[in-house]
């Protein structure tokens, strides 16, 4: 049974938060462990992480929930490359795969400069093929730890690891402006997002302080998405909105608190939350930015 929640609308400034979101949070999925990493499949319905169970599920729009793969080596992010190809950040095997079109997984990442990653987080593709992903050492135990640093990478379109940055304390969701110009990335530790400027060659530069939500009392910012207005939705106890200047619109209000988000639905226009057990849905008035390999039918 589907169950329907109120929202809390903080509204500060520049625009408000009804402009944005048409629908109270509903629970379409619960009685789970740890849910992250939502994307839409390509073939229409929502797979999402169930990182302690070892698990991805399925959800579709006729509210039947199912197990899409398991074992998952415990996945969090999950996103499709251009080709429309999985590719997830595995906690349990440290790496970032490829799912190919025959089934076969294919490793990505797992080690850098011949030292095994920490846990690989969040990831994301760019238009270019380009993989950027976040290596915080959540899924792992201290002595299991051989980089003595929390970084964010790119894999070029021809397999080439880059360390982009080593200076993160948590560095966990990571987003593109919808111009890809930008690049936004959450430090879960340090409770802010920052924006760097996203170089012609793919690496970044002029990082600074997006959204400071020290104010949060008990949670960081994890994962991360963008609306075609560039406008950020950042989970850190509740659904953070801010626009593209860094102004703070609202607050969707969850019974759980959200691990991450992504849109789907018909004209992506549906915001789905993962929250601890349980999943929810929002309805917007405005599209989200999906993968681009999302759009593919086939």
């Amino acid at each position: 049974m589907l169950e329907i929640f109120c929202i809390t609308i903080l509204v500060s400034g520049v625009s408000s938060l009804t402009d944005i979101v048409s629908s109270e949070p509903e629970k379409i999925a619960s009685e789970l462990r740890f849910t992250e990493g939502p994307v839409w499949h390509p073939k229409g319905y929502l797979i999402f992480s169930d990182i302690p169970a070892d698990t991805i599920y399925k959800w579709t729009v006729d509210g039947d929930l199912s197990v899409f793969r398991s074992p998952s080596g415990n996945s969090n992010g999950l996103t499709f490359d251009n080709e429309g190809r999985l590719i997830a950040c595995e906690h349990g095997n440290r790496r970032v795969s490829r799912t190919e079109a025959d089934g076969t997984i294919t490793t990505l990442a797992d080690k850098y400069n011949g030292k095994r990653l920490n846990s690989p987080n969040d990831v994301i593709v760019k238009s270019d093929g380009s993989i950027y992903f976040t290596d915080p050492p959540y899924g792992i135990q201290p002595d299991q730890k051989e980089l003595d640093f929390n970084g964010v990478y790119r894999i070029s379109s021809d397999g080439e690891l880059t360390l982009l940055l080593d200076d993160f304390d948590r560095p966990n969701g990571l987003v593109f402006s919808p111009d890809e110009k930008v690049l936004y990335i959450a430090d879960t530790a340090r409770k802010h997002v920052k924006a760097f400027d996203v170089k012609a060659d793919g690496t970044l530069t002029n990082g600074r302080i997006f959204a400071d939500l020290s104010s949060e009392k008990t949670h960081g910012p994890d994962g991360m998405k963008v609306d075609v207005d560039g406008n950020l939705y950042i989970t850190s106890g509740v659904t953070w909105i801010f626009d593209s200047n860094g102004n703070h619109i609202g607050d969707i209000v969850t019974p759980e608190a959200p691990a991450n988000c992504a849109f789907g639905g018909k004209d992506n226009k549906t915001l789905f939350i993962t929250a601890r057990t349980s999943v929810f849905k929002v309805q917007l008035d405005v599209a989200g930015i999906i993968p681009i390999g999302s759009k593919a039918k086939d």
